[in-house]
């Protein structure tokens, strides 16, 4: 199957070395429609076999051509891509929004706005500079930053193509080839890039996509001994598995894993703008996103004016369809997470948590899709399954505290540390709270603000490394020292007599 796109590409065959091929090992499958529940594209499905013959390719361009591109022709190479998805923006939102059940009115804004994240790694491509090391005067010491080698991307469900946005960027400035591995629920969005890339000039074999299940292809990927990085978004156990695999020939690596974020009210707050940031942060994406402020953490004074206010709103929320422009909130991504989320609402109820507005499967004419309603728990005890487990789901917790130390230790009871929100009018307790949270990233008075140029990561399960800003490019790179001596002497080791 051909996808109607004006760069046109291959659905069920995978692309390797700058070619589209049948797997070898592996098979076509249907991909399926989260907003109807039934298959619309044909996906393939590679196997270890196909994995194999990628890096093959990948460990190939790595020697080739490639390895003596300018860092300028690199940088073209990065914005030639950034304008062809804005060319195509359209058609990869449409595809975006069939293959994950993300509302395409989202889907367009993702997608105009990777562009900008490729535009920005190309600015990055001629920055990486080593130093001179003073020694001696008869030495010349110096450094080189050279490219880690061949890269396994492993691209989470949830976001397909801005995951992939944030791998390829760093690894095509530093002058790495990839292998992507799409998650096997959304791979058709990261096979349209192929042709993008191929129309931008990518060489063949610099970038091969090859979707599959994790425990086959994932597997096959992080273990190869031929690859050199392994670049992961996803779930935190899944995260361990690869350091245990990839722990043979001492892979470099850097995760993106889940969070269970706080999202802090303070009575001095904007209320209104805490409302609209709470909600959004609650419900975006369908709650399938590692950066929303699932836990909201209220100030007791204004605890249940907040209660109040978001159940009547979430329950105007506009669920339906991927593909109807009113749509505000989409169907979860595949049935295992419309499973998952129905499970942890009945862990809510169990727990004891007072549920406010939701709590069910969609029915109706939404009844064939996973469509859920948007849950608030409220009454939450820090303790409980619903505040300490991601969940990946329109489901938002609701807990009160008094005081900021209280604030704080709620915030810090969990082992994910990957952002938090902080609302107050008050400066100093800004900066305070900034300091004790214990996240990769805290917003103040906002939320979800993601940029390219502003380094993204966790602490503890929520991930190793980070993504965005300059220090993105330092996992696809390896520090080389060069030593010269300026005579050509060397004394005799072992002189005579």
């Amino acid at each position: 199957m051909t996808a109607n796109l004006s760069i046109p590409f291959e659905t069920s065959k995978l692309f390797i070395g700058g070619e589209w091929v049948d797997p070898v090992d592996g098979e076509v499958v249907s991909s399926i429609d989260p907003s109807l529940g039934r298959g619309w594209a044909m996906a393939p499905m590679g196997g270890a076999a196909d994995i194999d013959r990628a890096v093959a390719r990948a460990e190939e361009a790595l020697s080739g051509p490639w390895s003596r591109w300018s860092v300028i022709e690199r940088s073209n190479l990065l914005r030639r891509i950034a304008r062809l998805c804005l060319e195509n923006a359209d058609q990869l939102a449409e595809l975006e929004s069939r293959d994950n059940g993300m509302p395409i009115k989202d889907a367009r804004t993702s997608v105009a706005n990777i562009a900008n994240f490729y535009n920005y790694f190309a600015s990055l491509a001629d920055t990486l500079t080593g130093s001179q090391l003073p020694v001696d005067p008869n030495i010349h010491a110096y450094t080189q930053r050279v490219p880690a080698g061949v890269v396994g991307a492993i691209v989470a469900w949830n976001t397909p193509l801005q995951n992939t946005a944030w791998k390829v960027g760093p690894a095509l400035a530093t002058g790495c080839t990839l292998v992507i591995k799409p998650a096997e629920q959304t791979p058709i969005s990261s096979l349209a890039m192929a042709a993008i890339f191929t129309e931008a000039g990518v060489p063949p074999g610099v970038i091969n996509i090859v979707p599959g299940l994790g425990t086959l292809a994932g597997v096959r990927l992080v273990e190869s001994e031929r690859v050199n990085k392994i670049a992961f978004t996803g779930e935190h156990r899944t995260a361990q598995e690869i350091m245990r695999r990839g722990a043979a020939n001492l892979k470099r690596l850097s995760f993106e894993c889940g969070g269970k974020a706080p999202h802090i009210i303070f009575d001095d707050a904007r209320l209104d703008q805490a409302l609209n940031a709470a909600l959004g942060s609650a419900f975006a994406l369908t709650g399938q996103s590692c950066a929303l402020g699932s836990r909201v953490l209220v100030q007791r004074s204004v605890y249940e004016r907040v209660i109040e206010e978001l159940a009547r709103r979430a329950a105007s929320i506009r669920v339906g369809v991927a593909s109807d422009i009113k749509t505000q909130m989409g169907p979860q991504a595949h049935a295992a997470q419309l499973d998952k989320t129905l499970r942890y609402i009945g862990y809510g109820r169990e727990d004891g948590a007072r549920l406010v507005t939701g709590g069910a499967r969609l029915n109706g004419n939404l009844q064939d899709g996973y469509f859920m309603q948007p849950t608030i728990f409220a009454d939450v005890e820090p303790g409980m399954r619903i505040a300490q487990d991601e969940i990946f789901g329109p489901v938002c917790s609701i807990i009160p505290f008094g005081d900021e130390d209280e604030a704080v230790a709620i915030a810090n009871g969990t082992q994910y540390g990957l952002v938090a929100g902080v609302w107050t009018e008050n400066l100093g307790r800004a900066h305070r709270l900034s300091q004790r949270l214990r996240a990769g990233t805290v917003w103040v008075n906002t939320y979800r603000f993601v940029r390219w140029n502003i380094p993204y990561g966790g602490i503890g399960i929520s991930g190793l490394g980070r993504e965005n800003g300059p220090a993105a490019l330092d996992p696809y790179l390896e520090t080389k020292s060069t030593v010269v001596s300026l005579t050509s002497q060397f004394a005799d080791p072992y002189p005579a007599g």
